[in-house]
């Protein structure tokens, strides 16, 4: 008799964990860093936004333009008349930022799957922190101040950072099959939080000095690791003499280490007749087609519940410190320092849920949980009082809740969607899948930024959390098929269990 799949692939779990090397956790640290250190270069932008505005308004309003420069060169130079215009420019760039890195990510998925991933992922950290190094430093040394030289630069800084997930999120899903895949993808989406802390420690450290030093910081330490990353990442564990994920012989229980956790009831009601076709490794295989990876079952809602995630998620990216500093009169260093808690919230739960959704095999049921519970944070966290411990305490809640998620459908989720049957183990899926689901999430969190500076100009900060409670409602609406689907995959692997007993 057939063993129930869910039985093969507790099996299999505990194969492949003794299958890990010293490859997999110099892999597993290199991609995790290189994104981390991609995530602190933009976490330096949202930490001096009151420094910047204050450099960009006249003298009158500005306390600190004379210690700065000249008076003289500074009024001639200025660019906006008021810290609400400049306010408003700056959540203008974080949209054309967005904006841009939507696109690249479209495109760099597809482009990931055709080149070497090391090379595209050490050319875009490289290349942007020459970028930033203009845009934040340079341009403050020579005392240069002009709004379309910003758009353009953070138009070409979100197309080069649009490089790296896509690479990364592949690279990982080469060296690691879906055995412990949400527990391993949720410790390792913390990267782009461990991002936001060290950039946010950059920040803070050298921001006395002014912000300029804060983008040379991290964009010097940004380009040292893209050096790193492309003399010693490695993509695949092919270049190391290993087997492809899908190639190794060991018996079914290793095929169902690679069976995805994106499939029907019907497939898994005759789980014993299923096997995962190995790539012909006589030839190279090919990389799947955009629009072919749009069609693959559960692409396009998980997309689009993204849309509506990140843009809370990156709301509270890039907007938090200043939200802190505007609406509770803090510092802006201490204002950066207590914005950490978020990401600390988010660093939790992306792991402890990753790990719950191995348990029970499914995903979606563990989203719904978790967002359901996020409205009640953000509503919580909207009445939270001029106190910074109650503060943290609340901010790292509403970080489990919505950073949680964020992560899994961002690595675990598109690790899944781009290894299930359809593409039948094809790792050149991986970055394009990863491409869509990222991209369109980060075209919602780009309409998002410009939204949150108007609802916030115009109603105020009790309005700007009533929308993220409906864009994160949004998100749990996208899923429910997924959700309803997955509950009774549940139901029906339980039965299977029972009469195996």
């Amino acid at each position: 008799m057939a063993l129930p799949g869910i039985l093969r692939r507790q099996r299999a779990n505990r194969s492949l964990v003794s299958h890990c090397t010293h490859h997999h956790i110099a892999v597993f640290l290199l991609t995790f860093f290189s994104y981390s250190l991609l995530h602190a270069s933009r976490k330096t932008f949202s930490n001096v936004k009151v420094s910047i505005s204050s450099q960009w308004t006249p003298s009158d309003l500005n306390t600190t333009a004379l210690a700065l420069q000249p008076y003289e060169l500074w009024n001639s130079s200025h660019l906006f008349p008021s810290a609400e215009e400049a306010t408003l420019f700056l959540g203008t760039l974080d949209t054309i930022f967005l904006f841009s890195y939507a696109v690249g990510l479209f495109v760099s998925g597809v482009v990931g799957d055709r080149l070497n991933l090391r090379w595209v992922l050490s050319f875009g950290m490289c290349s942007s922190a020459l970028v930033e190094f203009v845009f934040g430093t340079l341009t403050e040394w020579l005392h240069f101040y002009n709004k379309w030289f910003y758009c353009c630069l953070w138009v070409v800084n979100g197309l080069l950072q649009s490089t790296g997930w896509p690479c990364v999120v592949a690279i990982m899903g080469n060296w690691f099959g879906k055995a412990g895949r949400g527990f391993v993808f949720g410790l390792w989406s913390a990267c782009a939080s461990v991002g936001n802390i060290l950039g946010a420690f950059l920040a803070s450290c050298v921001l006395q000095y002014g912000y300029e030093y804060a983008f040379l910081v991290t964009a010097s330490v940004q380009f040292a690791g893209g050096v790193i990353v492309f003399f010693g990442l490695l993509t695949s564990p092919k270049e190391v003499g290993f087997p492809e994920l899908g190639e190794e012989q060991e018996g079914r229980a290793e095929e169902d280490a690679n069976k995805p956790l994106i499939c029907s009831m019907e497939e898994d009601e005759e789980d014993q007749n299923y096997s995962i076709q190995a790539p012909d490794t006589s030839s190279q295989p090919k990389a799947i087609g955009f629009f072919q990876a749009c069609c693959l079952p559960g692409v396009l809602l998980y997309s689009l519940a993204y849309a509506c995630l990140k843009l809370v998620n990156y709301s509270f990216f890039f907007w938090l410190p200043f939200y802190l500093s505007n609406n509770f009169g803090w510092k802006e260093a201490e204002a950066d320092q207590l914005s950490i808690w978020y990401d600390v919230g988010g660093i939790i739960g992306g792991t402890i849920q990753g790990l719950i959704s191995d348990m029970l095999k499914k995903r979606a049921p563990v989203l719904a949980i978790s967002l359901l519970l996020a409205v009640g944070s953000l509503f919580g966290y909207s009445r939270s009082p001029n106190s910074k411990p109650i503060n943290a305490v609340i901010m790292a809640i509403t970080g489990f809740f919505i950073g949680g998620p964020s992560n899994m459908i961002s690595s675990a989720i598109s690790a899944d969607l781009g290894r299930q049957e359809l593409v039948k183990g094809n790792s050149e899926a991986l970055a394009t899948v990863t491409g869509i689901v990222d991209g369109t999430g980060s075209i919602g969190a780009a309409v998002g930024q410009y939204l949150v500076s108007l609802i916030q100009d115009n109603l105020g900060w009790m309005w700007v959390f009533y929308f993220f409670i409906l864009m994160t409602s949004s998100t749990i609406l996208f899923i429910t098929p997924l959700i309803v689907r997955e509950i009774r995959l549940l139901l029906h692997e339980r039965r299977l269990r029972m009469l195996t007993e």
